[in-house]
């Protein structure tokens, strides 16, 4: 009967072996070089990523301007402020864990757009707080359960765009394809710094002029309303993407495999050498399909797939501690290069800053994403993020050790050069390992399990950083990111490396060898 299950499985291969719909694609160019096709998939997948760096980077500006309208001559409540930037990510979490069970149990596209639906009623709920009928504390809290929501949707967005590119991508050109898609995160946080100073840039007259302080309501609303242009740009083609070749083919490889288990079954328990006649069995049909709870334990049971899951959720950990650490904080900077806005008018203040934080994402940020993109398939991503980590922990620790000695110019050149070998590292590779290494059978709960762990350092340090900073010094926290970058580096050992690499074939040849 093994024979016979064995045969089954080979039955499989040609199919398993089927070029995906953009694997005969452009063969001969550079990976970086997309086709048309290439270009609308990554159109219709990266508009997540650009939400989720928009949303991000937007917090801090909007927070200053909520308080000079809920708290005119006063200061926001740090835990009621600390809670409503922590807030998005909180519902990351939830959003990476839930979509990404369910891309992988109902289908890539039962679930596909559910999650920028949960975007776009969450920012329209979100902007239309009201400030005038609610007391300052109650609007504050009414953001902040609308920004969860709002995280969940952002946070389903990042097992399911890897998913379904993963799903679609050739196997040459997929780390190349997740790399433009997670260098979104780029141009979502430059255009959040573009479309504040521009808005605020037409209420100049009202706010400063006039004085009119309150007026920066209308601006906040403004800001965050954008995001809404590039949601319902994409919302139609998410909902009506098909289901993926290679998606379709690995359900069809289940049912192949418990078909064969039953036949064995009903061998052993008619004690005879029957036929495949005598055994045959209605697939899809008179076969239950298992439950995917018991088909994730059990494949994650093996210490071989156990281990590169901790790999990849440890990395991710490690290195959003240290990049959020530094890039929800940007304080520091703003000061070093003279855009704090800590003078002047409330006006003043905040298109300074807003200047400020374009200043830090053109200086290295945006860069290293395409670098990453340009050399991905040819260094390999465990070189890559092995670099990354190392390079992080160089910086940091020039930082750290000489922070209060470095001049303007030393200090924006190890800054530009940190968040270039951020994104140049494992900023990026840690979004493409989940979406390489494993099955597509198990993709996306995988990744969707590794973001969340990578939210969770993120939360973890947007809420101690400050406390910490106060107790402990700036330097110090410096050095406990440079400690998390060195770990980081270690943990990617876990990992093997992906380039080339079929992870749906490597499943095939194990389930061979347990037959």
């Amino acid at each position: 009967m093994s024979s016979q299950a064995a045969s089954g499985s080979n039955d499989t291969r040609p199919e398993r072996a089927a070029l995906e719909e953009y694997e005969q694609s452009g063969e001969g160019r550079p990976p970086f070089i997309l086709t048309y096709a290439e270009v609308k998939l990554l159109g219709i997948a990266g508009v997540g990523f650009f939400l989720d760096a928009y949303d991000l980077f937007i917090i801090n500006p909007v927070s200053t301007m909520l308080q000079y309208r809920l708290y005119p001559g006063g200061n926001m409540p740090a835990n009621l402020q600390g809670l409503l930037k922590a807030s998005a990510n909180i519902g990351s979490v939830i959003g990476q864990f839930l979509f990404g069970y369910c891309a992988d149990a109902f289908g890539r596209k039962a679930i596909y757009g559910k999650e920028l639906m949960l975007i776009i009623i969450a920012t329209i709920l979100c902007i239309s707080t009201p400030t005038g009928s609610l007391s300052p504390n109650g609007c504050l809290i009414y953001l902040t359960i609308f920004r969860i929501l709002l995280g969940v949707g952002v946070g389903g967005d990042y097992p399911m765009s890897a998913s379904v590119t993963s799903d679609r991508a050739t196997i040459r050109k997929r780390g190349t394809m997740l790399a433009y898609i997670f260098a979104n995160q780029g141009w979502g946080s430059f255009v959040g710094s573009l479309v504040t100073i521009i808005v605020l840039a037409c209420y100049k007259h009202v706010m400063n002029d006039e004085g009119e302080t309150s007026k920066v309501d209308g601006v906040w609303r403004i800001v965050i309303g954008m995001s809404l242009i590039p949601a319902f740009g994409t919302l139609y083609q998410r909902l009506t993407l098909p289901e993926s070749t290679r998606y379709k083919k690995s359900q069809e490889a289940d049912v192949v495999e418990q078909d064969d288990l039953e036949k064995e079954k009903m061998g052993v328990k008619a004690d005879v050498h029957a036929t495949e006649s005598d055994l045959n069995v209605d697939r899809g049909a008179s076969v239950p399909k298992k439950s995917h709870v018991l088909e994730v334990i059990k494949y994650f049971s093996e210490w071989r797939h156990l281990k590169i899951l901790i790999g990849t959720c440890s990395c991710w950990f490690l290195l959003d501690v240290a990049f959020y650490g530094i890039n929800l904080n940007t304080n520091v900077v703003l000061s070093e290069i003279g855009y704090a806005g800590g003078t002047g008018t409330p006006w003043e203040k905040l298109f300074k800053v807003a200047t400020g934080n374009i200043i830090i994402t053109a200086l290295g940020f945006v860069p290293g994403y395409y670098v990453t993109v340009l050399t991905i398939e040819k260094l390999g991503r465990k070189t890559i993020q092995v670099m990354g980590f190392l390079m992080e922990a160089l910086f940091l620790g020039i930082l750290a050790g000489k922070f209060h000695s470095l001049s303007t110019a030393a200090f924006i050149i190890n800054f530009t050069l940190l968040q270039f070998f951020f994104n140049f590292g494992a900023n990026a590779t840690t979004y493409c390992y989940p979406a390489e290494v494993f099955p597509t059978r198990y993709r996306a709960f995988a990744h969707g399990m590794s973001a969340a762990c990578g939210k969770t350092g993120a939360i973890i340090s947007a809420l101690v950083f400050n406390s910490l900073t106060d107790k402990i010094g700036t330097p110090a926290v410096l050095w406990i990111f440079f400690g998390c970058s060195i770990l980081g580096a270690a943990c990617t050992f876990l990992l093997p490396e992906v380039a080339g690499r079929d992870p749906d074939a490597v499943l095939e040849e194990e389930l061979r060898e347990q037959q």
